[in-house]
């Protein structure tokens, strides 16, 4: 299951003309192949690496764990999976590319299961307990709720995440250790895709012609443009919104990612720092006209604080949308939403492009 069906990479010149006294728009096209390849070589590349070696990290400790169920070693393979939480959250807002061919990203994290058949599916394999479900070959072939971080959160902090440490090589524990490989080589498809010097990365840094995915340079920072209004409606719809509409509507908190680990938050502020990073690594406001630099001030100052209140906010979701603290995530929402405009709208209008969307959140 997709978040979003494909991104629509297209392209149409601001229509209407700008406020009087707004600066004038205008994409400077001089900046767009340095821009492009920073976003490649400095943002898109690394972030797979490292979510690809967290991954392999996460492995090695599952193994560990399954070999040695000590509190301890408990402990490592939970901070294991708190890492490749952080590096994923970063690179996942790129949902474009490689990432959502053959379905790899839903294979790394299938979300959000909003009627809970993902989570039956993981209770009722573990209670099945079937040797031959703990190989990553098993695993690969199985649905996508089966072989992902959620799947693999239950295994560890779910119901039953006690034999862990009773059961020595118990199939929960093979079974997690499995689901940990299966993602640490999803995760490296997608690396080897980007790294293939003739393949998507050439495509993405060269636009024109010989470009497989942008047929000019206007083609390539609407691609950009839909990462970050993407990725921010990403925190708003997909990470606050599935459990908190605002402060006339029931919180279901249960319906928060990585609620069990506690990762909800921690996960959310690495997307946003994912965001920042493309923006501020990749150079986004160099595509601005001379004159619009007050729009990239109130990006990067949008960017500052929901990344200073998202990590404060309690990682018990349960207690972060009781009465007492809904307000400051109502003021989140208003925060988030704001990004978003500040991106889509005044950024995307300053450069004299809209970003064509089409995606659906899968009802």
């Amino acid at each position: 299951m997709r978040l979003w069906h494909p991104l629509l990479l297209s392209l149409a010149f601001a229509s209407s003309a700008l406020a009087q006294n707004a600066p004038q728009a205008g994409l400077n096209e001089e900046a767009v192949p340095a821009v492009m390849q920073r976003a490649v070589d400095d943002v898109i590349r690394p972030g797979y690496r490292n979510a690809q070696q967290s991954a392999a990290r996460l492995t090695t400790a599952m193994k560990d764990l399954c070999d040695n169920g000590t509190q301890q070693t408990l402990d490592k393979a939970k901070s294991a999976f708190d890492d490749t939480i952080r590096y994923w959250s970063i690179i996942e807002i790129v949902q474009t590319g490689p990432v959502i061919q053959d379905n790899l990203f839903e294979h790394i994290l299938f979300y959000p299961d909003r009627k809970g058949v993902g989570l039956k599916q993981v209770q009722a394999l573990i209670a099945k307990a079937d040797p031959k479900d703990t190989t990553v070959d098993a695993i690969a072939g199985k649905s996508v709720a089966l072989q992902g971080l959620t799947a693999l959160e239950y295994v560890l902090y779910g119901t039953g995440s006690e034999d862990l440490t009773t059961q020595k090589n118990g199939f929960r524990c093979q079974y997690g250790a499995a689901v940990a490989g299966n993602i640490q080589r999803e995760a490296g498809e997608v690396v080897a895709a980007w790294e293939k010097p003739d393949g998507v990365q050439a495509s993405w840094k060269h636009p024109g012609p010989q470009s497989q995915d942008f047929m000019d340079n206007k083609e390539a920072v609407t691609a950009l443009l839909g990462i970050l209004v993407h990725g921010a409606e990403t925190v708003r719809d997909q990470r606050l919104e599935q459990f908190y509409k605002g402060k006339d509507s029931t919180p279901r908190p249960r319906m928060a990612i990585y609620w069990r680990s506690k990762n909800t938050w921690k996960s959310m502020t690495a997307n946003l720092e994912g965001l920042r990073t493309l923006w501020q690594k990749a150079g986004m406001a160099d595509l601005l006209p001379p004159d619009s630099k007050p729009i990239a001030d109130a990006i990067d100052a949008n960017f500052k604080s929901l990344l200073e209140t998202v990590p404060k906010l309690n990682p018990d979701i349960e207690v972060a949308t009781s009465d007492a603290e809904r307000a400051k995530l109502d003021a989140l929402l208003a925060s988030s939403r704001e990004l978003i405009t500040k991106i889509s709208d005044d950024y995307g209008s300053a450069v004299g492009l809209s970003a064509g969307f089409s995606f659906s959140d899968g009802d």
